[in-house]
């Protein structure tokens, strides 16, 4: 295969695309809109699953180096009610079905991969335009241009290569969360870290729950879900933090106090970050040399997959690309048929009419009674 790749975005699954590429000595070339790997924090914690996102870490030929990573003992579960007490409780078994690992730590093992060069930090897309062939142009902020033989839309929620696919674009799916850090969290903020426990821990309920994850250096990462409308949201000014606390704590008036610790007692400003997703049956007739993975192609709501799927996705154009080398378009059409189904099935995943029957089953594997 002689065509270059040219993948917009360096989230995760444009990473292990470029890296599958490399793997099959196929040259690309990855734009990204951060000034630098550095440039902002990468979020906090992932459970990378050895059906999907281990398999993209594989054929990425990068497994063992991913295995340093892993912080031990956090694939740890608790399921709380509102009023503290533990309705369910799943220790570390060791298999490494789903170990955690910092999103950072994964995303610069993977720049690490990749030969120097290959990302092209400070590049943010404005448009971008069918010129006919198979190719397309791409326009940067700072006025530059290149042309796509082969384009890649990795840019997430808000891309700015799905339009030469799709007018689907992303909507609100009625919850927003709010992120707080506890920090010291043992010594600090005791009773909240004793209810997380040593790896995860969720308190479901029908208009808000509670989501918190124990991170490298003794921290506390918790996302504090709402089912409010965004105009809800609007009336809170996030810009002050005692305000903000407060108003989003007052919705959980009567929970136990050491889960509410977790959005009165943050350490840092709390930060609201509003769902969207595309539609679950999201799909695009075949266009000539362009394509997209990751939240690009299946923005859902966060379930725990979003990250493996992207991963796997661009290691499945990787390997389908490599399977192709003469034909692009067949290839493109491979991993599409693949991709689709697959994406639908990760958006049923939040259909579930009971919260907590639900996630027991998701950590057990086996129906439990209702």
């Amino acid at each position: 295969m002689t065509t270059h790749v040219t993948i917009i975005g360096a989230g995760l699954g444009g990473l292990v695309l470029a890296r599958v590429l490399h793997v099959h000595g196929i040259p690309a070339t990855v734009y990204e809109a951060e000034a630098s790997p550095d440039a902002r924090s990468q979020g906090g914690m992932l459970d990378i699953h050895d059906y999907n996102g281990q398999v993209a870490l594989r054929e990425a030929e990068l497994l063992d180096e991913f295995r340093e990573l892993v912080l031990e003992g956090r694939q740890a579960m608790r399921i709380l009610a509102p009023d503290g007490s533990v309705l369910f409780e799943q220790d570390d078994d060791g298999t490494g079905g789903r170990p955690e690992v910092q999103r950072g730590e994964l995303r610069r093992m993977l720049l690490g991969s990749l030969p120097a060069g290959t990302v092209r930090w400070g590049h943010k897309v404005s448009g971008v335009r069918t010129l006919g062939e198979g190719c397309h142009e791409v326009a940067f902020a700072d006025g530059s241009t290149l042309v796509a033989g082969l384009l890649v839309g990795a840019d997430g929620a808000w891309s700015r290569v799905r339009p030469l696919l799709s007018t689907a674009g992303p909507e609100y799916v009625g919850k927003s969360v709010v992120e707080t850090y506890l920090y010291d969290a043992d010594t600090r903020h005791p009773a909240a870290a004793k209810a997380v426990g040593g790896g995860s821990m969720i308190v479901p309920s029908p208009d808000g729950e509670i989501f918190a994850h124990r991170e490298r250096g003794d921290t506390l990462h918790a996302y504090v879900g709402l089912s409010r409308p965004q105009e809800w949201f609007d009336t809170i000014d996030f810009g002050d933090a005692a305000v903000a606390t407060a108003r989003v704590a007052a919705e959980f008036d009567g929970w136990a106090p050491e889960l509410t610790a977790l959005i009165t007692d943050g350490d840092t400003t709390p930060v609201l970050r509003p769902l969207y997703a595309l539609p679950s049956e999201h799909r695009w007739d075949r266009v000539p040399g362009v394509t997209l993975i990751g939240d690009a192609a299946h923005l859902a709501p966060p379930n725990g997959e979003g990250a493996n799927l992207a991963m796997l996705d661009g290691a499945e154009l990787g390997r389908a690309l490599a399977a192709h080398r003469d034909d692009v378009e067949a290839a493109l059409a491979a991993y599409e048929q693949a991709m689709f189904p697959r994406s639908a099935a990760a958006h049923d995943m939040d259909s579930g009419d009971n919260p907590v029957h639900d996630l027991i089953t998701a950590f057990t594997g086996r129906e439990e009674d209702r």
